[in-house]
């Protein structure tokens, strides 16, 4: 299964930001991390991410800094800020109630809860 584009932007900023609250992290380990998380169905490459970073960056949402290790090259490591733990929490709340309602009409499905997956074409 493939998760559609618009379900990955909206939700592109809560993911990286959980993911920086539990740890600084670096851009191939945060890319790492999101598909570990998704059992593989979200497979995020260079291209979504580091623009992502940057915007956060800007927003003040998260810092970087370079650092090198012994033997192994240069990696830019990006941390939450007190700024993006505030808008990680709004992030939240504001999914919770998208959650919540898809929660709500789904158990309201009954028996059509079962409802078969009709593929789309273009959209296998």
């Amino acid at each position: 299964m493939k998760v559609a584009k618009d379900l990955v932007a909206a939700s592109a900023t809560p993911i990286v930001l959980g993911i920086l609250a539990e740890e600084e992290s670096y851009g191939y380990a945060i890319l790492k991390r999101i598909n570990e998380l998704s059992g593989g169905e979200l497979d995020w490459t260079e291209g979504l991410l580091y623009p992502l970073l940057h915007r956060l960056e800007r927003l003040g949402h998260v810092e970087s800094s370079w650092r090198s290790a012994t033997g192994e090259r240069r990696r830019k490591y990006y941390r939450i800020t007190d700024r993006g733990l505030a808008e990680l929490a709004e992030q939240r709340r504001q999914w919770d109630t998208v959650v919540d309602a898809l929660k709500e009409i789904w158990t309201g499905l009954g028996d059509h809860a079962a409802l078969p997956v009709i593929p789309v074409e273009g959209h296998a």
